[in-house]
């Protein structure tokens, strides 16, 4: 018969044609009455039809819809939350290990490989098991509480009665017997309790932030409001990084005001501890509130019933995935950088500031400063993701660790030179190296929080639901601390082979070189995947948009009207406009 006409939510029809094939068209169109029971009849067939209401607006606060500022604000306070004990518990954890009796800073390289690499693949194992006998909710919750049990037991019992359960007697004689060589393993088994405490605060970077929260986070949000708002996300962590830099730096000052015979720092562990417990239960109290008031988004992806498979056979899954190898050289190759470049920092700064108390108090301006520069870098991320896109903004942390970390090489290898210099500004070169290694951390750590993770995350999100909860998994909670230890053992071998760190420093920088390319290819071949995979789901997207319920044709009435007109009803008139100036549609 023609086509359909829809205009202003009615449906109007073109010239009606007569019987002997011609058109009657008035120069108005036609004016239709319809049913009540959205039904007409025009030359004998039956049109059902359906008003299309437009949508009413959402309300909005500031340009942005209410609903979304009850996933963002909750998720900002959380990741607040989650930052703030992380940075406590990073501070303390290296003074905790470095300064124990019978430990030194040799243990750090050990701990790493011998203790939290493996720790983070149990983990991951029993992980990938929860993830199919258990809901979200309960998986969230089954992961977070043993860490907030773990760090408020250790701060009331587990330290106040660690020379109970040390064994220092067996490690002496260990030592005596073993030679000198393996202090640094045997110190794990001293202060054992000392070393689980450092693997835990690992953990709760790589397990609540990387897979408890982001996860979350990747379950709730939509791709446009991840572009709009996760490099916001960090604008509150790192006030967050700012006030705990802060507190940290009060319980250092503290324990150096304490009177003689007073264990400061069981003091300071007790008051910090207490603080990392209460946030935790401020974690999941703001993710209770989100799972009950906040709905969840429709992915726009294909449905596919996908067997439970074994660990294994995830593990073969993802290494198979050139998406998830790239996603996982991001990380390795960001855990390895960062950690050539710490580990040589931290061995200065303990050289510059052998006492406890300064280096933890060096550390909590560290952590304010690293707040601030991160906060800085916030507010231009979001600058960078809608002027440049995804793949420019995967590039700019290592540009910025490799440019950072070829000075502070070139300091410690050129720094004799300069010492004259450097006495005009009261600095020795340990000391200029110290600064410019903290500077060098400053800057990386920055880019790492305001656009490696969030582009890193924003990667999860077109992926379907088996690979997006598996692989992160197994990204982050393996190939992090692989990172670490990689770094640590590539290290090791250094120091073993040319006698020192000091020694190793042109070779590091050489391999720091070499990984930091191979960063910035995987991240040019998933911009291409991942562009792929957002059209992929924008095509879906527009393809959903673009089915309409159109008026079905039934079978012809016995009360056909005849000459084109209708009869009166109780709706209203509608004058349909002209073919050249609506929208047309099939039947």
């Amino acid at each position: 018969m023609g086509a359909v006409l829809k205009t202003r939510g009615f449906l109007s029809l073109p010239p009606k044609p007569t019987k002997a094939g011609s058109f009657l068209n008035p120069p108005q169109g036609l004016k239709l009455r319809f049913f009540a029971s959205k039904r007409l009849v025009l030359n004998g067939l039956s049109l059902s039809y359906k008003r299309v209401p437009s949508e009413p607006e959402k309300p909005k606060i500031l340009g942005v819809e209410l609903v979304t500022l009850k996933k963002i604000i909750p998720l900002g306070l959380m990741f607040f939350c989650i930052l703030f004990n992380y940075t406590i518990l990073r501070d303390t954890k290296d003074v905790l290990v470095v300064t124990a009796k019978g430990s030194s800073a040799e243990i750090i390289p050990f701990l790493k490989t011998l203790v939290n690499l493996p720790m983070a693949v149990g983990f991951m194992l029993i992980y990938t098991k929860l993830t199919n006998v258990l809901s979200k909710q309960a998986l969230f919750y089954t992961v977070i509480v043993p860490f907030i049990a773990f760090f408020g037991a250790f701060g009331f019992l587990l330290y106040p009665l660690s020379n109970f359960f040390h064994p220092e007697s067996l490690s002496d004689k260990l030592l005596a017997v073993l030679g000198p060589r393996f202090h640094g393993p045997l110190a794990i088994v001293r202060i054992w309790s000392f070393c689980l405490f450092y693997v835990m605060a690992e953990l709760w970077g790589s397990v609540v932030i990387s897979v408890l929260f982001w996860g979350f986070a990747n379950q709730i949000t939509t791709v446009e409001e991840a572009k709009r708002f996760y490099p916001m996300f960090g604008l509150g962590a790192n006030v967050a990084l700012i006030f705990s830099g802060r507190t940290v730096k009060y319980f250092s000052n503290m324990r150096k005001s304490l009177g003689p015979g007073v264990d400061g720092w069981a003091i300071s562990l007790r008051g910090m501890m207490s603080i990392v417990v209460l946030m935790g239960f401020t974690i999941c109290f703001l993710y209770w509130w989100v799972n009950k008031y906040v709905p969840l988004p429709k992915r726009s992806r294909k449905k596919k019933e996908k067997p439970k498979i074994g660990t294994m056979e995830s593990l073969k899954f993802l290494v198979s995935s050139p998406y998830i190898r790239d996603l996982a050289t991001l990380v390795v190759a960001y855990g390895i950088s960062i950690n050539l470049v710490e580990v040589t920092w931290k061995s200065k700064l303990k050289a510059q500031f052998p006492s406890p108390n300064e280096y933890s108090s060096f550390m909590g301006d560290f952590s304010t400063c690293t707040g601030i520069a991160t906060f800085t870098m916030m507010l231009l991320s979001q600058f960078i993701f809608d002027k440049y896109g995804w793949g420019v903004a995967a590039t700019i942390t290592p540009t910025v660790l490799l440019l950072t970390g070829v000075g502070f090489f070139s300091l410690l290898l050129f720094g004799g030179p300069l010492a004259p210099a450097l006495a005009k500004f009261g600095m020795t070169p340990l000391l200029a190296a110290v600064y410019v290694g903290a500077m060098q951390n400053i800057f990386s750590k920055s880019a790492k929080y305001s656009l490696f993770d969030p582009c890193k995350e924003m990667a999860y999100i077109p992926l379907d639901e088996d690979t997006k909860v598996k692989g992160k998994a197994a990204i982050d909670v393996v190939c992090n601390p692989l990172g670490k230890s990689g770094g640590a053992l590539i290290q090791q071998f250094m120091i073993l082979t040319f006698g020192s760190l000091a020694n190793s420093t042109p070779y590091l920088g050489g391999i720091l070189l070499i990984i930091v390319f191979a960063w910035l290819s995987a991240a040019k071949s998933l911009d291409t995947q991942f562009t792929a995979l957002r059209k992929e789901e924008e095509h879906e997207k527009e393809m959903e948009r673009a089915a309409v319920k159109t008026p079905v044709v039934s079978e012809p009435e016995s009360d056909s009207i005849a000459g084109g007109s209708l009869p009166n009803t109780e709706s209203g008139d509608l004058t349909g406009s002209s073919s050249e100036t609506s929208t047309k549609e099939n039947i």
